[in-house]
């Protein structure tokens, strides 16, 4: 049975430390990538699946982001402000969850983008996910064909989709690609305050609960200034 999810969660709270001199006067979600900002990109794929209703959280030059989205109609956006507390991408989602209502919502990094293959990735995972068996599922990159990833793989997937989890000296061939379904009830016994995400992946993995589904079509990894013109050259091939 699949589910369509109609709410979605953004990240968009990080200091984007990586990405400066950029980041030094805006947050790294408005960092324009061929002419809209990485948060539109992720906001008018959200758009694309049916999402209504996205929640934004905020920290680091919060109003600006604020500023951005508050005339947004598809998806609406509504702030969930982290400006005074450090909450990690887990208590973010946490500290959300009262916006987020009890079905399974899309969750996605601010600065995550690709392009989609034949089919919308995000109608993929709707289509793909299951709650009988599933608490998350995770859209998965081959690390061969991303653009601006050289890191060494985050799981190695099962050919029923059940994830992995790399081992220290281990190289896998599936990264996460920083968008997700996830079941709201994975949260019901989570820590308080500030921690990872990456707790909640563990746990579902522990009982076999978290899944992938390969990504169809290109991961670009927006990590840093230079991988900006890398990914603005890969979308501007893909339209051409």
């Amino acid at each position: 049975m699949s589910v369509q999810p109609t709410k979605a969660m953004v990240l968009a709270a990080g200091l984007g430390l990586r990405m400066r001199p950029l980041t030094l006067t805006m947050p790294k979600p408005l960092v324009q990538v061929a002419g809209r900002s990485l948060l539109d990109h992720v906001l008018d794929k959200l758009a694309g699946a049916g999402v209504a209703e996205a929640v934004v959280n905020v920290h680091y030059l919060p109003d600006q982001i604020i500023e951005h989205t508050k005339s947004r109609k598809q998806p609406h956006v509504v702030i969930s402000d982290e400006r005074d507390q450090v909450l990690g991408t887990g208590g973010g989602v946490v500290k959300a969850l009262p916006l987020l209502g009890d079905a399974p919502f899309f969750h996605l990094n601010a600065d995550t983008m690709w392009i989609d293959g034949v089919r919308p990735n995000l109608a993929r995972l709707a289509e793909a996910f299951d709650p009988a068996r599933m608490d998350i599922l995770l859209l998965m990159a081959p690390t061969t064909s991303s653009i601006g990833y050289s890191g060494r793989g985050d799981y190695s997937m099962l050919p029923d989709g059940a994830l992995r989890k790399r081992r220290e000296l281990q190289v896998v061939p599936f990264v996460y690609a920083g968008a997700a379904i996830m079941s709201p009830s994975l949260f019901a016994n989570a820590p308080s305050g500030e921690f990872s995400l990456t707790r909640m992946f563990d746990r579902a993995n522990e009982q076999e609960r978290l899944f992938g589904l390969r990504l169809d079509g290109i991961w670009m990894h927006v990590g840093t200034p230079d991988a900006v013109q890398a990914a603005e050259e890969a979308l501007l091939e893909s339209v051409a």
